[in-house]
């Protein structure tokens, strides 16, 4: 185990980590607030009890989804980066941390923005008075489909892809397992 002091460029990224755990912690805390609030305005009456919980389960999962992706994965992949240090690893490059930083952090938000926006879609047309889940979710993002897909595609490609870059970067750090006498 090295105990020498961690590179600034994993200082850097580590201060990032926190700081977008810290902030999304405060949105996941403040999407719950607006789900509880949202989800007051669609009573039993307009929607019926299927259709009242289909219209709020994408909006309801959302808060969940903020605290796991966009709260424990960075401290956990910031101390999977320590960790790694630690445990006499080689120092990444300036590539797998931006990898990390600047891809896995903003698709994320993407990501996590398109659940918000899909969720929000669902409640407001059933609030407005459209039953039909299929209608509501085929006149998502405007009703393309091409659009939509395109729009999945690149978030969730691009949150797998810098993901792996990083975990990839991370474990081929480690080297082969030397035991120490």
């Amino acid at each position: 185990m090295t105990t020498a002091p961690l590179p600034e460029t994993y200082r850097r990224a580590l201060r990032t980590l926190i700081r977008f755990a810290a902030a999304a912690g405060i949105v996941g805390l403040l999407v719950g607030i607006s789900f509880q609030e949202s989800a007051r305005k669609l009573t039993w009456e307009m929607a019926g009890p299927g259709l009242h919980l289909e219209s709020l389960l994408t909006l309801a999962l959302s808060h969940g989804h903020i605290f796991t992706m966009a709260v424990i994965m960075p401290l956990v992949l910031g101390g999977a980066l320590v960790l790694a240090r630690q445990a006499g690893g080689a120092e990444l490059g300036p590539r797998p941390l931006a990898a990390l930083v600047w891809g896995y952090l903003p698709f994320t938000v993407a990501s996590l923005a398109l659940q918000l926006v899909k969720g929000y879609h669902i409640l407001l047309a059933v609030r407005g008075g459209q039953p039909d889940l299929a209608a509501v979710d085929a006149a998502f993002l405007g009703g393309s489909h091409a659009l939509r897909y395109a729009v999945y595609g690149v978030v969730h490609a691009g949150m797998g892809i810098t993901l792996g870059i990083f975990l990839v970067a991370l474990w081929r750090s480690l080297g082969k397992g030397r035991a120490t006498a």
